[in-house]
C-alpha cells in the first residue's frame, strides 16, 4: 500500500464538487473580506474530508461490484491495494477529524448542514440508492446541502430560486452519469448494479429533457427576481445566462454526442469549452456583484 493509493482512495478529484461552497461567498458580496473566506476555506476543508470519509465507505460496500466494472476495479480498495481494516480506519480518520474541525472552528447552523449532510450519504449508500429516481434525487439533494453550507457558515441568506437551481443542474449531471453507465456497460450493467435495471436510456434521456428545462428556467428567474436584485443590488445578473446556456448544451453535447458524462468531476476540468466557459461565467458574475 502506498501513500499514492490512499489518496485515490479519498477521491480528490470529487472535491470540486465542494467548490458549490464558495457560492454563499461571491453572491454575498463578502469575496474581498478575508475573514470570510477564511471561514468558506474552513468549511470546503471540512466537507471534503467528510465526503472523502463517505466515498471510502461507499467502495468498501461496492468493491466486490466494482470488480466487474472496466473503470472502477482498478480503485486501490477494489483492487486490493488497501485492505477493508485499512479503509475503515481511514475512512473512521477522515470522518472524526472533519467532525473536530467544524466543531471547533465553525458555527452551529453550518455544523447541523454538515451532520444532515452525512446523515443522507449514509442513508443513501445503505439504503436509498436501491430505490429508483430517489437515487438520484438523495444525491442531488447533497448538492443543495454544500450550498447551503457555504451560506450559513457565512451567516447570510441564500435565494431559494439558487438552490432549485443547483437542484435541477446536479440531476442533470447525476442523470447523464447513469446515461453513460449503461452506454458503456451494455447487458451488464445490472449485473454492475440493481439499481440499473429500472432505468433506460429512453427513461433517463425524458428524465433529462425535464430537469434541463427546469434548471434554465429556474437559473433564468433567480436573476430576474426581484428578491435577487434587491439582495444583490444588481439587475445585471441576467447578462450571465448565456453562459449557464452554453454550459449545459455543451455539457448535453458531451454526453449525448460523445459518450462522455461517466466521471463529471473530471469533464468539467478537462473539457476547455467547459472549463472556459465555467471562468468567464465566475469572472461575469464577480464583475458585475464587484465592480458594478
Amino acid at each position: 500500500m502506498l501513500l499514492k493509493d490512499i489518496l485515490i482512495t479519498m477521491r480528490p478529484n470529487q472535491w470540486t464538487k465542494n467548490f458549490l461552497l464558495f457560492a454563499g461567498l461571491i453572491f454575498s458580496g463578502k469575496m474581498t473580506n478575508l475573514p470570510d473566506v477564511l471561514v468558506s476555506v474552513q468549511a470546503f476543508i471540512v466537507f471534503c474530508l467528510g465526503s472523502s470519509s463517505i466515498y471510502i465507505l461507499n467502495d468498501i460496500i461496492d468493491r466486490e461490484n466494482d470488480r466487474g466494472h472496466p473503470q472502477k476495479r482498478l480503485r486501490p480498495i477494489a483492487a486490493g491495494q488497501i485492505t477493508v481494516p485499512v479503509a475503515l480506519s481511514l475512512a473512521g480518520s477522515l470522518l472524526i477529524f472533519s467532525i473536530v474541525l467544524s466543531i471547533r472552528y465553525l458555527n452551529v447552523a453550518l455544523i447541523d448542514t454538515f451532520f444532515t449532510y452525512l446523515l443522507l450519504m449514509a442513508c443513501y449508500i445503505f439504503v436509498l440508492r436501491r430505490v429508483v429516481i430517489l437515487d438520484l434525487i438523495v444525491v442531488a439533494v447533497g448538492f443543495v446541502l454544500r450550498a447551503i453550507a457555504g451560506a450559513v457558515v457565512l451567516k447570510v441568506a441564500i435565494s431559494p430560486w439558487l438552490m432549485i437551481c443547483t437542484f435541477f443542474l446536479a440531476l442533470l449531471v447525476l442523470m447523464g452519469k447513469r446515461r453513460h453507465e449503461i452506454l458503456l456497460l451494455g447487458k451488464e450493467a445490472y449485473a454492475h448494479r440493481s439499481i440499473l435495471k429500472e432505468y433506460s436510456l429512453g427513461f433517463i434521456d425524458q428524465l433529462i429533457a425535464v430537469v434541463t428545462s427546469s434548471a434554465v428556467i429556474s437559473y433564468s428567474l433567480y436573476t430576474f427576481s426581484e428578491d435577487t436584485v434587491a439582495r444583490l443590488g444588481t439587475n445585471l445578473m441576467p447578462l450571465t445566462i448565456p453562459f449557464v446556456l452554453y454550459g449545459i448544451f455543451r455539457y448535453l453535447y458531451l454526453t449525448h454526442q460523445q459518450n462522455q458524462g461517466g466521471a463529471p468531476e473530471e469533464l468539467f476540468v478537462n473539457d476547455k469549452a467547459l472549463l472556459v466557459n465555467g471562468f468567464l461565467w465566475v469572472a461575469a458574475a464577480v464583475a458585475i456583484l464587484y465592480f458594478t
